[in-house]
């Protein structure tokens, strides 16, 4: 898909982000855990979550569409044991599926065509639980052990890993202490659908989780909360194309940070319990001077700012008045991107992978880029919307992978986005 974007038309009216992605991965695996029907609502449109229901159904799940995102799961039994390498592909999140075939199955073979140092907590957590993991060259092979107590620590705060142990925990043992778990949003959704289904669970929403797995799992009918990544991203557009935008069906809790940190580059959100307000903001001047920046801006693991928001923070940091530090602690490269904002004419310094020097304003120019991936997708297509003449976007259905129907809804805003 090619996209033509021509910037700096305001972006006005109200928007709802669609279901999170993530969270709907990993539900659709806990609906693997049980025989029961399980009733998600605000099934997000994306490959992503597309890929698993395809899975679910060859693993053997009933798919049931009814109206418009909500989807029922019925596995009465699961007949796959082996996930091939073209089923998983570069998707660390397809191991989730790990979960629901140890507990129905008993076993599973996982085909990988990555180095398996990317899955290094989650064969950790599994062993600490006490299951048999083998590792063979290009295959992970797991069987299943049931506990009746364990006290594990991860070695990351994973957000897959931290979904699969706390699956795995739900179904396999009688109770389990987790430690240094991912306390992101879909996190707590996930828990909190296990307790509907049966489960008991302890500090949810925080890194130090008590599970009790229940007698027997029951059914439950579940509403997949709010992107807050789509509508923090698209909060931004707003603000910075010159527009006045509020955005409908947010949660509270997952937009006080975000707002905090977007508050440090002169962005200001008017947040209440389930919507956010954008004004209009003629200028964007950062508040405080830090040090030998004007703003810094730091990624880290939640509740801190979030590593996918970095590409749009950096756009915003463009047309902030002052000098911004960007600095993306939790993954390599993902700052790389920048070379398409300076070739816009933004004013950047890549001091190494992790941390960019930004100088703003900067006006911006269309340009032709390719290939964004997932993370920097909605960062670029922030670029193009606020740069002068118009910007080629390349392969752009990396943006339609965690977000889905985003391209419509923007250009229902006011955004002048032609799909070829």
């Amino acid at each position: 898909m090619r996209i033509q974007v021509e910037g700096q038309h305001p972006l006005s009216g109200t928007y709802r982000p669609s279901g999170n992605p993530n969270a709907a991965m990993a539900l659709l695996a806990a609906a693997l855990l049980t025989d029961k029907p399980i009733t998600l609502r605000n099934m997000p449109r994306t490959t992503s979550t597309s890929a698993i229901l395809d899975l679910a159904a060859w693993l053997g799940a009933d798919i049931l569409f009814a109206e418009s995102g909500i989807v029922t799961v019925t596995a009465s039994q699961l007949t796959q044991r082996v996930l091939s390498a073209e089923q998983i592909g570069s998707s660390v999140g397809v191991l989730l599926l790990v979960a629901p075939l140890l507990v129905r199955r008993q076993y599973v073979r996982l085909e990988i065509d990555f180095p398996l140092n990317r899955i290094r907590t989650h064969l950790e957590a599994l062993r600490d639980l006490g299951l048999d993991v083998v590792t063979t060259h290009g295959a992970v092979e797991c069987r299943a052990e049931a506990w009746d107590f364990k006290d594990i620590i991860l070695s990351q705060a994973s957000v897959t890993a931290t979904g699969i142990v706390i699956m795995l925990a739900a179904s396999l043992g009688k109770e389990t202490i987790i430690h240094n778990a991912a306390c992101e949003p879909h996190i707590r959704e996930l828990c909190l659908m296990l307790e509907q289904m049966g489960a008991h669970i302890e500090g949810i929403g925080s890194n130090l989780l008590r599970v009790l797995s229940p007698p027997q799992f029951e059914g439950a009918e579940v509403t997949i909360g709010p992107n807050h990544i789509e509508a923090a991203s698209i909060a931004a557009m707003g603000a910075l194309s010159g527009g006045r935008i509020q955005i409908d069906g947010t949660r509270l809790e997952d937009m006080r940070m975000i707002g905090k940190i977007y508050h440090r580059l002169g962005l200001q959100l008017d947040l209440d319990d389930s919507s956010i307000f954008v004004p209009k903001h003629p200028q964007l001047a950062v508040l405080n001077r830090e040090e030998d920046v004007d703003s810094s801006i730091e990624t880290s693991i939640w509740p801190g700012f979030p590593s996918d928001l970095v590409a749009v923070a950096t756009v915003t940091a463009t047309q902030a008045r002052g000098t911004s530090l960007i600095h993306e602690k939790l993954f390599n490269n993902r700052l790389l991107f920048v070379d398409r904002l300076k070739a816009m004419g933004a004013q950047i310094v890549l001091c190494d992978p992790h941390r960019a020097i930004v100088v703003g304003p900067s006006p911006l120019f269309g340009v032709y880029m390719a290939s964004p991936d997932v993370r920097a997708g909605l960062g670029m297509l922030c670029a193009a919307l606020i740069a002068k003449g118009v910007s080629t976007i390349d392969n752009a259905e990396a943006l339609e992978h965690t977000f889905g129907g985003v391209l419509h809804n923007l250009q229902a805003l006011g955004a002048q986005i032609e799909i070829e």
